[in-house]
């Protein structure tokens, strides 16, 4: 059984205050956080679109296991970390050919674990803000975990640009079908990481079938599913006038979610706020950024909001 705690929020006004640029400032230090939380509030009512861009850190908070580095990744799955087997060489196509029952058991886990996820409330709030502007809200996420879908965001406008651990496909691939895994219940011994029950099959060709997600040294990823979320995120960018993104724990290792932040901000004139507790700058003073977690951040912005 897995067994899931809710993390506390451990990082207080002040730490942010301290490890701000401006500690040597005036006004008073704890005036600068309600600033920037004010400054933020405002973008948010005269933006006509939200776009979410989220990475790893903003499941942080729903207590989902933080990958960053291998000590990260061992923490969470230390017979790997026993083993020394790395979170690149087990998120592989290749694992699934040298050993399936270890590729399913650690990805099986993860299955069962997302599934029995709540996102924090932190979700429930850029859902909120979205539904009240002109445009609504779309999500550009890295994440493959289905929280944003489980929070209630519309699953035509959340591009998953590394796909999701809640489909799968073939991994010859003999086909490009792309289905649910909605049928699969794993079973995992969690003591050796190795998958209990029979894994999941092609429907297609009856041979092994793996998550439809982008892993490491992967040529072999069926990307036609995030190549339509694509599509349908662009039309409906091409509608706002005043997007702005909030892009929540993006790191710059797999820079794929800055990037994305990036364009809507050159190529939609749109505003940024990036929430990130170790690289939170930004390169416009327009922009506002906070050197914190995404809940702690958000349940600030919500509480001037409200």
């Amino acid at each position: 059984m897995i067994v899931m705690t809710m993390p506390r929020l451990w990082i207080s006004h002040q730490r942010f205050i301290e490890s701000t640029p401006e500690n040597n400032a005036r006004p008073p230090l704890s005036a600068v956080f309600k600033q920037r939380i004010e400054q933020a509030a405002k973008l948010i009512a005269q933006a006509d679109a939200l776009v979410v861009a989220a990475g790893a850190g903003m499941g942080v908070d729903s207590g989902l296991p933080d990958f960053s580095g291998s000590e990260g990744f061992w923490k969470a799955y230390p017979t790997l970390g026993l083993e020394r087997i790395d979170f690149t060489q087990i998120a592989c196509p290749q694992a699934f050919r040298d050993s399936p029952e270890r590729a399913w058991g650690f990805y099986g886990h993860r299955l069962a674990l997302y599934r029995q996820t709540t996102p924090h409330a932190g979700f429930d709030f850029l859902h909120r803000w979205g539904k009240q502007m002109q445009h609504g809200c779309a999500v550009f996420t890295s994440n493959v975990d289905g929280q944003f879908q489980t929070a209630g965001f519309d699953p035509a406008l959340v591009q998953e640009c590394h796909g999701s651990i809640h489909h799968l496909q073939c991994l010859l691939p003999c086909c490009s079908a792309v289905w649910s895994a909605q049928e699969f219940s794993p079973k995992v011994d969690a003591q050796t990481c190795r998958l209990l029950n029979a894994p999941p099959l092609c429907p297609n060709c009856g041979g092994l079938a793996r998550p439809n997600v982008l892993m490491f040294d992967d040529s072999d990823w069926v990307d036609e599913r995030t190549f339509r979320q694509h599509g349908a995120v662009n039309e409906w960018l091409a509608q706002a006038r005043r997007p702005l993104v909030i892009e929540l724990g993006a790191g710059t290792s797999i820079p794929s979610v800055r990037e994305f932040s990036h364009d809507i901000r050159s190529n939609h004139s749109g505003r940024l706020i990036r929430i990130n507790p170790r690289k939170a700058s930004v390169s416009s003073a327009l922009d506002i950024s906070f050197p914190m977690s995404a809940l702690a951040v958000l349940s600030a912005i919500n509480a001037v909001m409200i």
